[in-house]
């Protein structure tokens, strides 16, 4: 019994350090494209290319590899900063709206399912 439990534990633990190396992260991608829908962030960004907004690859990309993408991408999405569009003007991003209010869970998942892209 004490070796299966022991060969369990080294496969958790080389399991859990080959999705630390690759950067892998846990999201649901299926709930993060719900809360797009629901606040109808496709109609400023395409997935692939740039509408009023940047693609979501292209976010993913400005942010890829850095420590603090998640939580600038949070501040981005839930405070309303002035951004400009692709015509040159400017206007507020909306705040992304979840259900319960203010569920900051579902926005993190969402930004893990965009920078993932």
């Amino acid at each position: 019994m004490k070796k299966l439990h022991k060969t369990t534990s080294v496969l958790v633990a080389g399991v859990a350090a080959a999705l630390f190396a690759t950067g892998a992260q846990a999201f649901d991608e299926a709930a993060a494209k719900d809360l797009m829908k629901q606040n109808k962030c496709t109609q400023c960004h395409g997935m692939d290319k740039d509408k009023d907004g940047p693609s979501f690859k292209k976010i993913a990309g400005k942010f890829k590899g850095k420590a603090d993408s998640e939580s600038k991408l949070l501040t981005h999405l839930t405070t309303a900063p002035k951004v400009k569009l692709s015509d040159g003007s400017e206007e507020e991003h909306k705040i992304v709206k979840t259900s319960p209010a203010k569920d900051e869970a579902q926005v993190k998942n969402m930004i893990q399912y965009i920078l993932s892209l």
